[in-house]
This record gives C-alpha cells, structure tokens and sequence, in this order.
C-alpha cells in the first residue's frame, strides 16, 4: 500500500480512511489521528479512488474486490511540479469581507489546474500561518466537537440494607462551540459503562456531533501513543453506528483537551461540589439529581460572554449536529478465535457454526447479550442468537459439508479407530460422546482433546482414567482430565464398568460408526 507508514495497514482501517472523508469530509490531518496512519498515507489512499464512488459503494465491496480497485486505479503519478499559491497575498484577502478559503482556492485552480486539491490548500494555508503565529488559538466550529472525559470526583451511594458505601464515577461531555454541558453517574470507567454514557450524551444533545474527542483513556484507546493512538473496536463500532469520528487528545497537549478539562472543573465545581451533603441511595436517584443541576448549570449566563451555554447551543451547535441514529446503538464486544475443524468457533465455552469451508481461519466475533455475529475478512459469515447453555452447540445445516465428504479424514470411524488403540475404555468414551450430539461431528472436540491427554499422561493412563470414568459416568474431557490431574486413575476398583447401553432414540449404536 501506498506510503512508507501505511505499508501493511489493514483493509478495515483504510475502508475508516475512506468513511471519513467521503461520508464526514474532515481533512487529512484529522483522518490520520483517527486512524493511526501518516496523513501522506491517507493522501495516497484517497487519490486512487477518484471522483465517482461513494462509501456506500466502497462499504458493500469485499476485502479482496476494494485491494484490486485499489491497485487498478494506482497509476504511477510522480508528484509533479504544481504551482505554490502566494500564502501572504492570500492571507490578506482572507481578511476582507465575505472571501473565504474555498473562493480563494477556486481563483487559485482556474490560474493552476494542476494545482493542489482543496483539502492540501487548507492544509498547506494552515502550516503557513502557523509559522507565523505559533500561540494560534484554537477555534471550536459549530457542531463539529464534543469533549469528553470523567471527573476526578466521585459520589459517593449508600446501599440502604448494608450500610455500604461505593462511589459512583462522574463522566462529563463539552461540546466545542457552546460549552454546552452533559454529565451522567455510572459504576465504573470500563469499556460497557463508557460506551453507555456517550449514548446518552448524544440522546441529551438530541444530535451527534462530527468528532468525539476523548482523553486518552484505557476504555476508549487500546494503544496509548502520543502520535498515533488505537481506538478499541467496540468503541469505534459505537462510532460509525452514529456515523461520528474519534480523535484521542494527545498525550501532553494540553490544549486539545482543555474544553473537557474545564467541563470537568465546572461540573465539580457547580454540580458535585453542591452535592457533597446529599445523601444517594441508588445510581437513578444520583443521575436525577445530577440532571436538575445541570439545567440550572445550562441556563445561567457565562461570566464572559453573557449569554447562557442553553442560547449559545441553539444558536450555534444544536443547527449543525447530525441526526441521531435511527436505532440506539447495542453495546457489543469484539474477540477473535479460530474455526475448528468441526466447523465451530468457541463463545463463553458454547460452540456456534461458521460455514466448515472455513476450517482452520481466524475470525472476528462480534457478540451482543443477544446475538453472536462471525466475520471473516470484513464479510459476516454467520449469525446466531446468543446462547448460555455452557458446552452446547448452535448449528446451522447449511454450515455443514454435504454428507461431510469433504472432511472424511475427521471421519467418527477412524476417531474410534485412534481411541481403540488406546484401549476398550477409551473408545467407549468417544463412543458415548458422539452418541449424545446431534451430529458426531459436533463431539469431534472433546473426542480429539481426551485422546490428547494420552501424549502427557501416556495412553495407559490414559485408558485407566476412561476406566474410571465410565464407572462413575463421568466421560467429558473435563472430568478425565481432572482424573489424570489428581492421579486417581492409579486408584483400584473391584467393579467393572456396567455393559448396559443407553436405550434412546436419537443415540446410536456402534455400529453407526462403522
């Protein structure tokens, strides 16, 4: 790929590139924080799209399908010798009435065709003056940030049949433009609790600004680097469901995190503070209270500026917010995992289906408390209800091999035939294991795990634990394992594990396998 740091980057960070500039039009610059790429490399991506594609058409395009597009259109294009506009002449135009940077650079095009796009002449303009004017102030655009952070206070919560007290954390959101104010009491500072109070914050707002701008925190920022932070994936799936981009303040920048900062002192200073003698006795009852006083907090006039930061957010920022989404965004969490070779991957110890082509491929897991989604290259290859039944299966027929041809060499005759040279007990276990799935296949796992057990413990251990565990009706790869664990498969037994064979109609015989 194009650029020395964007050598090897990932196809789901450049569809985020392409997400940002097409759908959320932010520069470069901003693009390449967001993403953790140099913005030469967010250049370079951008210029081999051309001029007629949307995002949608980018977004409904398979990994492979948007690497291909991607290398058609990398024509050799060696930076060619393009006209420097005069910054100092248009400097001063830009202090007359009514020009703007975007009429400037049209004028600039129409002299220089070949000249620099839009995005490289603000960002080229913007280099310009800062060498002339180091201390610039930072200038918040209407409906374009929101500051978040937690307060360094608590509030305190006394559990009315204990006595116990547990402090509540403080999270405060800033919006850029107005300092408009929001702040909710949650338990704690982690990943589901963080997620959560950003949901409400845009629900308060009523809208969703352009960027969320948050303090380096673990729950939101997996890698913390000064240059080139990594947002954690749950956190950056809640932000393309809300179509928002995240930009974490710098480490030891103080200024691009000052809007939260002071957010987080006014909060302590006119809403906590005021709590301090209120006795809480749940989390709503703290968040009521905290909601009363931040009307009041809202409504009162800034001491500078005169005018309240309510008039200041219906002027300024609520007209320019994004639309909230149609549907509040379900927190979900992401973990990788390899396909076994009966075609499941593994959740919270219960086994869901995934197309048995990809046996042996890791996979995205993309899980809810209600649905378990598997993606395989940026493509979801399945999709389940979440189930808490521990060591069931969740199968969907069409995952499965037409009669299994395919994998025969994982075939329940040649399984039996490995057990059976460690010994009768031995295949016997498999034997009931696979008798009580579904599908023997779906036994596969636990079959291929205890005959595992006999390269530690050897097979003649091995075969007594089976032993053991027949007698006791015990045969899950748990159970025989623990046996060889505690060394009980060296204990003797005078009875001989019973003969009698489970009589149920979907269990079969031995002879099934054979």
């Amino acid at each position: 790929m194009a650029g020395k740091r964007g050598k090897g980057v990932k196809m789901e960070k450049i569809r985020e590139v392409f997400r940002l500039a097409l759908n959320n039009k932010m520069s470069y610059r901003e693009i390449a924080r967001s993403c953790n790429i140099s913005h030469v490399s967010v250049g370079n991506y951008l210029d081999r799209l051309g001029h007629d594609i949307t995002y949608s058409q980018i977004d409904a395009l398979a990994d492979e399908q948007l690497r291909q597009l991607l290398q058609r259109s990398h024509v050799n294009i060696k930076d060619k010798e393009r006209t420097l506009p005069d910054w100092q002449l248009i400097h001063q135009e830009l202090k007359k009435k009514g020009v703007t940077r975007r009429l400037l650079w049209q004028e600039y095009k129409e002299e220089h065709p070949d000249g620099y796009q839009l995005t490289q002449f603000y960002e080229l303009y913007n280099q310009w003056r800062k060498r002339l004017n180091p201390s610039m102030r930072q200038t918040h655009k209407a409906g374009e940030k929101l500051f978040v952070d937690y307060a360094g206070m608590t509030v305190s919560i006394k559990d009315k049949m204990t006595g116990k007290i547990k402090e509540a954390q403080i999270f405060v959101a800033v919006l850029g433009a107005s300092n408009y104010t929001y702040a909710d009491a949650s338990w704690s500072q982690n990943l589901p609790n963080w997620i959560e109070s950003h949901i409400r914050a845009f629900e308060f707002f009523e809208g969703v600004p352009k960027v969320v701008v948050p303090d380096n925190l673990k729950s939101g920022v997996s890698a913390v680097c000064r240059y080139e932070p990594d947002i954690n994936k749950s956190y950056l799936d809640m932000a393309i469901h809300y179509g928002v981009a995240i930009i974490p303040a710098r480490v030891r920048k103080p200024k691009d995190k000052a809007k939260a900062e002071v957010g987080v002192q006014i909060v302590e200073r006119w809403i906590l503070a005021a709590l301090r003698k209120e006795t809480f006795f749940s989390l709503h009852q703290l968040n009521h209270r905290i909601r009363e006083l931040l009307i009041d907090l809202n409504q009162r006039p800034m001491q500078r500026l005169k005018e309240s930061r309510l008039t200041l957010f219906k002027s300024l920022d609520k007209p320019e917010l994004m639309a909230l989404a149609q549907t509040r965004y379900e927190f979900a969490q992401w973990k990788k995992a390899k396909v076994n070779i009966d075609y499941h991957i593994e959740l919270d110890r219960h086994y869901y289906s995934v197309p048995y082509k990809l046996i042996h491929e890791e996979v995205l897991i993309r899980f809810t408390t209600k649905m378990v989604e598997i993606f395989y290259r940026n493509r979801r290859v399945a999709s389940h209800l979440r189930n808490s039944s521990i060591g069931r299966h969740t199968t969907i027929n069409e995952h499965m091999p037409i009669n299994h041809r395919e994998y025969q060499e994982w075939s329940p005759s040649k399984i039996l035939n490995w057990a059976s040279e460690v010994g009768e007990a031995t295949k016997k276990v498999v034997e009931r294991i696979m008798n009580q799935r579904k599908y023997p296949e779906q036994g596969y796992r636990s079959c291929l795990g205890i005959l595992r057990l006999g390269k530690k413990y050897t097979n003649q251990r091995l075969e007594a634990a089976c032993h053991r565990a027949l007698i006791f009706d015990g045969y899950q790869y748990r159970s025989i394992k623990l046996i060889l664990e505690k060394g009980l498969d060296r204990e003797v037994f005078q009875s001989k594990p019973e003969e009698n064979e489970i009589k149920h109609p979907n269990v079969r015989g031995g002879e099934y396998f054979h």
